[in-house]
């Protein structure tokens, strides 16, 4: 049965990767330091203010937290933003966290180190003889690949040829092989081609994301906890968590829908896709133009019993709104209806599939007629500077963006987002995305299908989020132990 950590140690391998980490000054944090930064030795912050939040450095693998501060150089709240009224039309709050302010970007930097460090301190990954092979729609690939730069471990990135150019771009700068495979966004079967190519090679380990436990058991517990401590930091007595949004993706992100659904009684988990792709909606297939949700299948770690409802989004919306947030005749116009300027500023947090996320938390506000005492937790995976190119086709494509057209996006996609395409999810619909996984993961990947009726029990869920995570943090420290540091 699959799981994040493994059952067996190899003692040889590790004490090899141990002196090769202690060569290289490398030290592993816990998952628990990444939920609470305030943890994490004097003696590490110390030498961290003086390191970008960039840079190749192993200390950077402590920067893999929702709480840095970029003023002081260290930890400090969640970091968000709010979405106000003006700009969603509801009256329920919208608050995303920010994936801008992890290193990369983009918070796959934390799902990659989930799959790969479990298996690093059990001395199943061997970073003198493997390369870490990471299949992606976009971000996790970048996230897998500056990890393995971090943590000394070759990797190869895989994503369609159609991703944006500053993602091939920065990959290639950072030293990791780059495979190009056929399509778009929703192209992710050509990618599972390539990895079966890849596995002939034994010493190609593969990190898919779509079936890794690990991806899933950082968002359960980092996101989840995030969440959580920004809930204590913004609410008042009188408003409550009604719903958490997130594409699907990966399914990563979401699993900290199911961390939420075990801590605050009542919340519901909305899952949001493409509508060019609509695959939970309507069983759906196609391309779409919003990066980093993949497509075409149920991923392997999505838990749709836990799913309330799904929402489909236009990706042509999320381009309009993209251009609205990011180009100056855009935020000028905004300034100029009242908008006030330190968010206007700041509205280029929001990349694609994080606007894909906001419109999804408009059409869930207005679908449960949700009121002032209501919060939508959301999240804003990456920023606009992963989409610099996306721009520059957009203004090719439909010429130089004006007032006129900023009005149109704002009264459009966003002040007038319907709640259509939008399905609340009885339970035979959840099973019937739940049976969906038969044909992709047991069919086509191997999987054993008595696994399959077991994701249907809740106990299997919680074994997989919860049991292993006290263990992973003790080999951790005792691999850390190993290399030397105390």
């Amino acid at each position: 049965m699959t799981r994040a950590l493994p059952e067996e140690i190899n003692e040889q391998v590790l004490e090899k990767t141990a002196a090769r980490c202690r060569e290289r000054g490398i030290i592993i944090p816990t998952f628990r330091q990444l939920e609470n930064p305030e943890t994490i030795p004097d003696s590490i912050t110390r030498r961290l203010k003086g390191i970008g939040l960039w840079d190749l450095n192993p200390l950077n693998l402590f920067r893999i937290t929702w709480k840095n501060d970029i003023e002081n150089g260290l930890f400090g709240r969640v970091n968000r933003i709010e979405i106000p009224r003006a700009l969603t039309g509801v009256d329920a709050r919208i608050i995303g966290l920010l994936g801008k302010f992890f290193p990369t970007g983009a918070h796959k930097v934390g799902a990659a180190f989930g799959c790969l460090v479990p298996r690093l301190v059990s001395g199943a990954f061997d970073p003198t003889r493997h390369k870490a092979v990471w299949p992606s729609t976009g971000n996790y690939c970048r996230g897998g690949a500056f990890d393995c730069a971090l943590l000394a471990c070759p990797s190869v990135a895989i994503l369609p040829k159609e991703m944006s150019r500053e993602r091939f771009d920065w990959l290639r700068e950072i030293g990791s092989e780059v495979i190009a495979t056929p399509g778009c966004e929703s192209n992710v079967k050509e990618i599972y081609d390539k990895c079966w190519e890849l596995r002939e090679d034994p010493s190609n380990i593969i990190f898919n994301q779509f079936d890794e436990f690990g991806n899933a058991l950082f968002h359960y517990h980092v996101t989840g906890s995030a969440i959580i401590q920004l809930l204590k930091e913004e609410l008042s007595a009188k408003e409550r968590l009604t719903a958490f949004v997130s594409a699907t993706g990966s399914a990563g992100t979401i699993a900290a829908g199911d961390f939420l659904k075990a801590n605050v009684p009542g919340v519901k988990t909305i899952a949001a896709e493409a509508l060019q792709c609509p695959t939970l909606l309507m069983n759906g297939f196609g391309g779409h133009r919003i990066e980093g949700i993949g497509d075409k299948h149920v991923p392997w770690i999505h838990n749709t019993r836990n799913t309330d409802a799904v929402a489909a989004l236009d990706d042509s919306d999320c381009m309009r709104i993209l251009r609205l947030f990011s180009e100056p005749e855009g935020k000028a116009y905004l300034e100029s209806i009242g908008l006030d300027e330190s968010l206007v500023e700041n509205l280029p947090l929001l990349g694609i599939s994080s606007i894909a996320n906001l419109l999804a938390a408009i059409k869930t506000a207005k679908y449960f007629e949700l009121k002032e005492q209501d919060v939508i937790i959301t999240v804003f995976t990456d920023s606009s500077d992963m989409y610099r190119s996306r721009l520059e086709e957009l203004t090719g494509k439909f010429g130089k963006y004006d007032r006129l057209q900023a009005a149109a996006d704002l009264a459009g996609p966003l002040l007038h987002q319907e709640p259509s395409y939008f399905q609340e999810l009885t339970y035979k619909d959840r099973k019937k995305l739940h049976n969906l996984k038969y044909f992709t993961w047991v069919e086509q990947q191997g999987k054993d299908v008595s696994e399959l009726y077991e994701q249907w029990d809740p106990e299997y869920w919680r074994a997989r989020f919860e049991d292993d995570i006290e263990e992973i943090d003790h080999r951790i420290e005792a691999f850390n132990k190993l290399a030397g540091w105390t």
